[in-house]
């Protein structure tokens, strides 16, 4: 057989069977059965977005610890029509968690951080109240990472566009503009998992008192830039070259959120903008030889 014609044979086998393995995944979605004696109502990921007001997302399968395929779905506002790439950036919410975490650990790794050192012990602008949970036992940057530091805080809302941005240390203290309660210890350090944004903020200072570089910077330097995650990014506010590629908020109603997105100063536990698939969609190895 023609090498050429063989080649463009294994191409469209390949297409064919990536078509297949996304149409599986379109529509995998158990049948809904409203009533005894009525046929099964069949989901599919289209239906699931009309159903819940989602005006785009974006999906990337992994298969062999490598993306098989990735695409996106609808626009990237509700009313509008660009349509959402395997480049548009989505907030990642608490998945920002994880991922500072592997800053920590490099600092960790590096000998800048010790994971069972008291955080007072390196944190220069700012300071975990001392009370009677921590008079024996501290926080530590393994307790914050594991969410057993007794800290409080459990979630952010984040700052529409047009409201005035606390600094870190203002919302760790609660003092406005910060608009959650404190972050302080009213557990003893150690004894109980309760999950806290607000250790994973702390963590964040730790990290810029250490390296005396903006969070933004060091995630991009220390893990971004290695790992080729080009579009990732803890910048808050989004700065312009990347706004045009970020997807608008979207309330449970359908209403797009004031601003398109809230702004995260506490970009370790919230701050993240990414995509599933880091700009490496369609790495279809049509090169390989027959």
């Amino acid at each position: 057989m023609n090498a050429k014609v063989y080649s463009a044979q294994s191409r469209g086998e390949i297409i064919a069977k990536r078509a297949e393995r996304i149409r599986r995944v379109e529509n995998a979605f158990a049948p809904i059965f409203l009533a005894k004696n009525e046929p099964p109502f069949q989901l599919t990921l289209q239906k699931l977005m009309e159903l819940y007001r989602v005006p785009g997302l974006s999906v990337a399968v992994i298969g062999n610890f490598k993306i098989a395929w990735a695409k996106g779905y609808g626009v990237t506002e509700a009313g509008a029509t660009t349509p959402v790439t395997t480049h548009t950036l989505f907030q990642a919410g608490s998945i920002s968690k994880p991922v500072a975490a592997v800053g920590a650990l490099y600092l960790v790794e590096h000998e800048k951080l010790l994971l069972d050192e008291d955080v007072n012990e390196k944190l220069k602008s700012w300071k975990v109240p001392e009370n009677g949970y921590t008079k024996e036992n501290k926080v530590t940057l393994r307790r914050i990472l594991s969410h057993n530091a007794g800290l409080t805080v459990h979630f952010f809302p984040g700052y529409a566009a047009d409201e005035a941005i606390p600094t870190l240390v203002q919302i760790l203290n609660g003092e406005r503009p910060a608009n959650t309660a404190p972050v302080r210890v009213d557990l003893v350090p150690g004894t109980k998992w309760r999950y806290s944004g607000g250790g994973t903020i702390i963590a964040q200072q730790l990290m810029i008192d250490v390296t005396g570089v903006p969070f933004p910077q060091f995630m991009r330097e220390i893990v971004f830039d290695k790992i080729a995650m080009k579009d990732s990014t803890f910048e808050q506010p989004l700065p312009e070259a990347r706004a045009v590629w970020a997807a608008s908020g979207t309330y449970g109603d359908g209403r797009v959120v004031r601003g398109k997105w809230h702004i995260y100063p506490e970009m370790a536990a919230g701050g993240l903008w990414t995509t599933p698939s880091q700009g490496r969609a369609n790495q279809i190895a049509f090169s390989r030889k027959p």
